[in-house]
């Protein structure tokens, strides 16, 4: 019999455990084959793919992110032959199983939770008596009439064979994210979430885990992410592996967790800003709401101050990137108190913030109490609200505005020195700098056509300039400086359209020749000649004293000259300051 699972993945560098598991569990009986594509694909493409596989069984693992399109290649497939089996499962079809089976009458069976025994159980009853009604784990229609059979034991972890030793995996390691998992449930009960569903958290054998990780590492695995919902839940189990991982990763590899952040101890965290290098983990924290009514109504416990002292700490160890979640939709959480909650947030300088739309997912006790808060929502996947009873929808517009710049500004560090002057000293918080910003990008229609590096400065610079913001002068050499760093190579035509002169040019670079040391000792011991200098660097003047800027962050009104050095050897910007106008 040959069986196929299948999944359409959000991006091509995703890959899918579910179905690894599955294939894991399934042998030495089965022999499946995996199949995974890209929500991107053409659904005649993924089919056509499949159809020449030639499939008994194909299974499909199904997410708010795959479900509209999956069902196209599985109504698809079952057209071309009615005879092929097909199956679903994962946490979209979890729930509301009968809906599911009425609305794809292609599917044959919804595998219910845990899949790897139940599939493989059913794939025996296919090929033997064909019994169904007495597997567990399963759903189906029969004669019309509708049978499920829910998971009865929670599987036994250690038991289940590693899914990460596959040999047409190994290719594709160094190119794509790996997921591992160390733990099944979630201690918690946010009624937002699938995982408060269940209760409990169970733990892999650790020392097998860390011999799947040495083999992914020595297999070129690069990025790897643990999708245990609280990786710290254990200190004693989070300090255990990252000190394995301290003491035994291969350089550049890079570990990414989801941590609950108010439960990690100092001493914790200690440890890792004097024992971990420089980018070897990144952490993930939820904060979604510092609404006190919120958190309690969602069942979630949270310690601001804590989560706020983690973060800190975090960051001022500088070893690790934090990426923070917020959720705009919240029960009781108006437009003015997601305001608060973003600035709250957005004061720890998270290297990212995540803004987020809540979804109303299947299964949850939110979703199930939609009513009490007047919720509306999308019919289909992926659910998001479409309002409540105190966020109506032309709010949530608005907060969509803040998202779109927020991604595209801070998130992107395409001009962090730009950014951090304007939300301290130009607007009267950082939530209103994204806002005002965002809606004059939508008004301008900016958010239906593309754009280039170049652009984005063109259009900040726009809308600070028709506002009229006294510090222009200021934010528009904040600008230069944050375009100038991260280049590469030199610039053909920066995005400002006010440049020295040529003879102005011709002078600086003769000077930056004769006398390199009145841009410092460093630059001096570059040796630069003018030739070098007129090929390589980019020289402007600016308003404001950069040596004080660069030590301290200060702005002090002292005209000076920045050369940005584009090194051929390192592909690098280096940036030199001498503190004295251009003399024209």
């Amino acid at each position: 019999m040959n069986v196929i699972m299948s999944t359409l993945n959000a991006k091509y560098i995703h890959t899918n455990l579910a179905i690894r598991y599955i294939k894991a569990y399934a042998a030495p009986e089965f022999d499946i084959e995996m199949a995974e594509y890209t929500i991107k694909d053409p659904a005649m493409n993924i089919v056509t793919d499949l159809y020449r596989r030639n499939p008994d069984v194909i299974g499909f693992s199904c997410y708010i992110w795959n479900i509209e399109e999956t069902i196209q290649v599985i109504k698809m497939l079952k057209k071309i032959n009615p005879d092929l089996i097909l199956f679903a499962g994962g946490p979209e079809v979890s729930y509301d199983v009968k809906e599911w089976l009425e609305r794809v009458p292609e599917l044959d069976f919804i595998i219910i939770g845990e899949g790897e025994a139940a599939v493989k159980n059913l794939l025996l009853e296919i090929q033997g008596a064909k019994q169904y009604e007495t597997l567990d784990g399963i759903a189906f229609l029969q004669d019309g009439k509708f049978i499920m059979k829910p998971q009865r034991e929670k599987l036994k972890l250690n038991e289940l064979p590693s899914p990460y030793r596959f040999p047409e995996d190994i290719p594709h390691l160094g190119k794509r994210i790996t997921y591992i998992e160390t733990s099944r449930g979630c201690p918690f009960s946010c009624q937002f979430c699938l995982s408060s569903i269940e209760v409990g958290v169970r733990y892999f054998d650790r020392e097998r885990i860390k011999d799947d990780i040495r083999y992914l590492m020595a297999n070129g695995a690069r990025v790897i992410k643990f999708v245990d919902r609280t990786f710290n839940i254990s200190r004693s189990y989070a300090m255990d592996m990252f000190q394995f991982l301290i003491d035994e990763h291969v350089p550049g590899t890079v570990f990414q967790f989801e941590i609950t952040a108010d439960i990690m101890r100092p001493e914790v965290i200690q440890f890792l800003n004097d024992n971990a290098p420089a980018g070897l983990f990144r952490f993930e924290i939820g904060v979604q709401s510092t609404n006190d009514r919120t958190n309690e109504l969602v069942m979630r416990r949270q310690n601001f101050e804590k989560l706020s002292r983690t973060v800190t700490m975090v960051k001022d160890g500088g070893k690790i990137d934090q990426h923070l979640d917020l959720i705009a939709g919240l029960p009781e959480e108006d437009y003015n108190s997601f305001k608060k909650t973003f600035n709250d947030v957005f004061a720890m300088r998270p290297e990212e913030l995540q803004l987020g739309f809540l979804k109303m997912l299947r299964g949850t006790g939110l979703r199930l109490r939609a009513k009490d808060h007047d919720y509306v929502y999308m019919d289909r996947a992926p659910y998001e609200i479409l309002g409540n009873n105190i966020l109506p929808f032309s709010d949530i517009i608005r907060i969509k505005q803040v998202e779109d710049v927020l991604e595209k500004y801070w998130n992107a560090h395409r001009m962090d020195y730009t950014l951090e002057y304007l939300v301290n000293e130009v607007f009267a918080t950082p939530f209103d700098f994204f806002q005002d910003f965002g809606s004059y990008w939508d008004e301008q229609g900016w958010a239906r056509i593309g754009h280039q590096l170049e652009d984005l400065f063109k259009r900040l610079y726009q809308f600070l300039d028709e506002m009229e913001v006294p510090q222009t002068p200021i934010i528009k050499d904040l600008m230069k400086l944050d375009y100038l760093r991260h280049h590469k190579h030199r610039p053909r035509k920066p995005w400002w359209d006010e440049r020295l002169s040529k003879q102005e040019l011709t002078e600086l670079y003769r000077m930056i020749a004769e006398q390199p040391a009145r841009f410092g000792d460093s630059f001096a011991s570059l040796g630069l000649s003018e030739k070098e200098a007129n090929k390589h660097m980019i020289v402007e003047p600016i308003c404001f004293d950069f040596e004080t800027f660069m030590h301290s962050g200060n702005i002090v009104q002292t005209p000076s000259v920045v050369a940005a050095y584009f090194n051929p050897k390192t592909q690098e910007c280096e940036l030199y300051g001498m503190n004295e106008a251009v003399k024209s």
